[in-house]
């Protein structure tokens, strides 16, 4: 290499070394790299609403009680006419989920469409994680006294997490909830101290926990009961097994769920009329004439107290007018069948089998 062009080489060498010299002091005032985010919406929510969405109307309401205006409810299914074990949600519902800082689901497998698509980092709320229900567990949780509380509870402590600044709004809607479910269970407590044992059967096991919390015996036969909570047709031989208990009156009560409808719970339901006995439907998702979860399941409270002091007032005449021999044919044909009384038809094991399973 000649003298002047190592003398070329070492100029730029230089021109180089001063050129970063340079550049070195404006080095501090360029923004530091940041690692990839990996905080939750509470993180990053100050202002508020919080956008929340719930799978099925059941939790939204609830949410919606308990977050007040400082939230932002969307629902997925809102609708009685669709069931939430089938449902295929559209991609505008995937993009809901996903889009949250807050998804409200059941669990316990009942809308894991939901579940699976909540993005990293946002806040999931579930039913079945507060109570600790899983997969094979009747998952029809709204219905239990212990998840709408634990439920509630949760909600006001997420809210709370991503809004600081409206703890207090959070945490007075939640006394006021609390105060309504309160009353709910005063009445269910009232009915069991009355009714206790009154036996039920049902076409599918929809209310499983409220039926348990009002202290009411299930005596749906075994065998049915296995067909249809795995998703099968009940066999000949439980379908009349269930008509017997009907006609016999060994089940005070009927509970029905429409958005499960069948040939078979068709034909119980009308086994159950001919012979007298209310029949409840209770449905899955809120009816769109509800606009709280207390509400709705007050109301059906309301019902099934109704019915059944109408059904024994009815079996008390029906008892009287025979004992007395003065029954006229009339009376004789408005009356209920002979029934033995629901405290002894719960009393003999020989009358009713074991209730249900939550399964």
């Amino acid at each position: 290499m000649s003298t002047r062009g190592l003398g070329n080489r070492l100029a730029t060498w230089f021109a180089a070394l001063a050129a970063i010299a340079l550049l070195l002091p404006l080095a501090g005032c360029l923004p530091t790299p940041r690692p990839a985010s990996s905080t939750t919406p509470s993180a990053t929510a100050s202002n508020g609403p919080i956008l929340v969405v719930a799978s099925v109307n059941q939790w939204g309401t609830l949410a919606q009680e308990i977050g007040g205006d400082d939230v932002k409810v969307t629902t997925i299914l809102n609708s009685t006419n669709v069931d939430a074990h089938d449902f295929e949600p559209k991609t505008s519902d995937i993009a809901e989920i996903q889009k949250a800082q807050v998804v409200v689901t059941n669990g316990a497998g009942y809308d894991s469409w939901a579940s699976k698509s909540i993005a990293k980092g946002t806040v999931s709320v579930s039913a079945a994680s507060t109570v600790g229900a899983i997969p094979g567990d009747n998952p029809h949780l709204w219905f239990s006294k212990d998840a709408r509380k634990a439920m509630a509870t949760e909600l006001a402590d997420t809210f709370s997490k991503i809004l600081p600044s409206k703890k207090k709004s959070f945490d007075k809607r939640l006394k006021t909830w609390q105060s309504e479910e309160s009353d709910l269970e005063d009445a269910m407590a009232a009915f069991a101290k009355k009714h206790r044992n009154t036996t039920y059967a049902a076409t599918e096991a929809v209310a499983y926990y409220l039926m348990s919390d009002m202290k009411l015996k299930d005596v749906t036969p075994q065998g049915y009961l296995q067909s249809v909570t795995s998703g099968g047709e009940a066999a000949p031989a439980d379908l009349q097994e269930f008509q017997e208990l009907l006609e016999s009156d060994k089940a005070k009560l009927l509970v029905d769920n429409p958005q499960e409808s069948s040939d078979s719970a068709a034909l119980l339901k009308k086994t159950a009329m001919a012979n007298k006995v209310p029949v409840i439907e209770i449905t899955e998702q809120m009816p769109s004439d509800q606009h709280t979860l207390t509400g709705w399941i007050s109301s059906l409270v309301e019902t099934m107290t109704k019915q059944v002091a109408a059904a024994q007032t009815d079996e008390k005449d029906s008892s009287n007018d025979t004992s007395d021999g003065t029954a006229t044919d009339a009376n004789t044909q408005d009356a209920s069948p002979s029934p033995s009384s629901a405290s002894q038809s719960a009393s003999d094991p020989s009358s009713s089998t074991s209730p249900s399973s939550a399964q």
